[in-house]
This record gives structure tokens, sequence and C-alpha cells, in this order.
């Protein structure tokens, strides 16, 4: 299940991308490139517009919530015990055991 949802996951992220780059910008944007500049003569540039605005806010809506329902229920912890930081135990010293040995120079001749 884990990976056909993120199968989806890489699907859907892939459509976004195309769709916000087929967009017209103010400059043109990259649709003319891609052959998205003809997209007004079969919906009609005002139709084009909001499809794609639509598009974007549905393919990005179901990307977050996806990627929260992965998180939240696919990516447990595993059993794994979190260990707390320095600053946590509120220890301000390191003990003597962790402190690395300093390598002595050797004497001069």
């Amino acid at each position: 299940m884990f990976t056909f949802l993120i199968f989806i996951e890489i699907v859907i992220a892939v459509l976004l991308i195309i769709v916000v780059l087929l967009q017209n910008s103010k400059g043109g944007g990259l649709s003319a490139s891609f052959g998205g500049g003809n997209i007004g003569t079969v919906f009609g540039v005002r139709r084009a517009s909001d499809f794609l605005t639509k598009a974007t806010t549905y393919l990005a809506t179901t990307f977050i919530i996806l990627a929260l329902i992965i998180n939240l229920f696919f990516l447990p912890n595993k059993g794994q015990t979190s260990q707390e930081s320095v600053i946590q135990t509120g220890q301000t010293t390191v003990p003597p055991a962790q402190i690395p040995q300093q390598a002595q120079p050797a004497p001069a001749k």
C-alpha cells in the first residue's frame, strides 16, 4: 500500500508540474515552448485559464493531503526509542568518558 501511495504521489507531482508550466503568465510563460500556446483554441482563452487554475488547485490539494496521509499512517516511529539531547537532560558538562584523548606531541630531539 505504501508503494502504491508513493507512486500516486509521484504521478500527481508530475501532473502538477505540467499544469503549472502550461499556465500563461504575464510574460507568456513556458506554455508556448511546450505547445500550450494553442490550448486557448481548444477550450477558449477564458475556459482554458479556468481549467488550468482549477486543475492546479485540485492537484495541489490532493498532493498535500496524500503527503500527510503517508506521513501520519505509513511512516511510524518503527519502535525506535528517542534519545534525549544534552539540552533536554540538563547536563552542562560532558562526562569524562566521552572526551576524546588528544595525541601528545613527540618530544623534540
